[in-house]
């Protein structure tokens, strides 16, 4: 989501339950719920056929290079993770940034699938994709740039003004994308990285002194896993998300409107002309938000419907079927047929955000030198639901003291 334009809190997760039950919707609250909940299968109109491209070659050492200094003179380290069978990321402790995902074609041809920059000074530089970084304290927007907790208002940074409606987005104006990350490889020999970053009480006006791990780990089937994990010392609003853009014919190699895309989502959260939520929820059923079944994301992104008119195309947050928490389950597919490559998302989070580019305008050249134009690219942002802080029949976000966030989303990649 990009604007030029642009077991969580039981005591809430109970009354998310009951709240989404009443609707009819979900019947999911946060992303705690017990262990013991079980995920549901992916949906039959998935097309979850693939081709196995691994091989039986052992998994790689995690490599560390300089990537760089900020301005102020802190370091800047780059890591490279390859599982042995196809798939290698880099990932930056600046930002948590997944710089660059390498997977195979069919034909077994390596292409960079995810949009973003060669040098740490792109990054630096970027003035609003995110592309490829963790983002909080609380992703998506929140209106106003305000929430109440505990009987107390809290204001934080507007950094973005869709319809010149000022909110706070992605953790407002220094949020977890712009922070120097502590950063190990995993002390078990596989292929992962451990970053930890502490936010501290009062940071972009959140209140908590907010402990946050991510850790990025490539299995043997060409997955790659994140997860997530907080604790605070105060209650505070969380809600942490992966930003990355994919292009699976190859990052700055045409658009995405090709691609075909799945979506295990039977209602969305609509917005208003600000790219808030309206607090309702809205069937895609017979509108051109319906990808329950697979559709390239062009067939309908034209058509004259208000919310793709707010968005300028699809910006928006689909509300995932099954049960929320647990184990990850199916949330989304994207295929290339070119290519033959394949991403299956999966999360334990009840949302995910899909923005088509929209703002991409061909100013920015990735990491092969070719131009990023408009819709070259895709962001499926597993989360809670936009400005949650201050809707009420949405999930809670809200962590206390004493609990644990956990959050997991997997990104398989294959080839068809």
């Amino acid at each position: 989501m990009f604007q030029k334009r642009s077991p969580h809190v039981l005591k809430h997760a109970r009354r998310a339950v009951a709240l989404f039950a009443a609707a009819a919707l979900v019947p999911a609250a946060a992303s705690l719920c017990p262990a013991d909940v079980a995920a549901p299968a992916a949906p039959k109109t998935s097309t979850m056929s693939t081709t196995d491209t691994t091989s039986s070659t052992a998994a790689k050492p995690v490599t560390k290079q300089s990537w760089g200094k900020l301005a102020d003179g802190r370091a800047v380290s780059l890591y490279t993770l390859d599982n042995g069978k196809g798939l290698r990321v880099r990932v930056s402790d600046y930002g948590a940034l997944l710089v660059s995902i390498e997977v195979p074609d069919k034909t077994g041809k390596i292409a960079d699938v995810a949009l973003g920059y060669n040098t740490l000074d792109g990054y630096v530089n970027d003035t609003g994709t995110y592309f490829g970084a963790v983002v909080g304290r609380v992703a998506n927007r929140i209106a106003n740039g305000k929430f109440s907790l505990g009987g107390k208002t809290y204001t934080l940074f507007t950094n973005n003004t869709p319809a010149d409606i000022p909110c706070s987005l992605h953790g407002g104006k220094v949020g977890f994308d712009r922070a120097v990350w502590n950063a190990a490889p995993a002390s078990d020999g596989t292929p992962a990285i451990v970053l930890k970053y502490l936010s501290k009480d009062g940071e972009e006006g959140y209140p908590g002194n907010l402990s946050v791990t991510v850790t990025y780990t490539l299995l043997p089937d060409n997955t790659l896993r994140v997860r997530y994990a907080a604790v605070t010392d105060k209650a505070t609003p969380v809600n942490l998300s992966q930003h990355s853009y994919f292009n699976l014919a190859g990052e700055g190699n045409g658009t995405i409107l090709e691609h075909k895309l799945t979506l295990n989502a039977p209602k969305l959260t609509p917005v208003t002309a600000g790219l808030i939520p309206t607090g309702e929820f809205l069937t895609v059923k017979d509108t051109p938000f319906d990808f329950t079944t697979p559709r390239t994301i062009g067939e309908r992104i034209n058509d004259k419907h208000q919310q793709l008119a707010f968005g300028a195309g699809y910006d928006h947050n689909w509300v995932l079927g099954g049960v929320s928490g647990g184990e990850p389950r199916f949330a989304a597919e994207v295929f290339e047929e070119k290519s033959g490559r394949v991403l299956t998302i999966s999360t334990t989070e009840p949302g995910i955000q899909f923005y088509s580019g929209n703002f991409l305008d061909g100013t920015i050249r990735g990491k092969a030198g070719n131009p990023y134009v408009r819709r070259s690219g895709l962001a499926l942002e597993t989360q809670h639901f936009p400005d949650s802080p201050n809707q009420k029949n949405f999930p809670s976000i809200t962590l206390q003291p004493g609990e644990t966030y956990s959050s997991i989303t997997e990104y398989k990649f294959s080839v068809r």
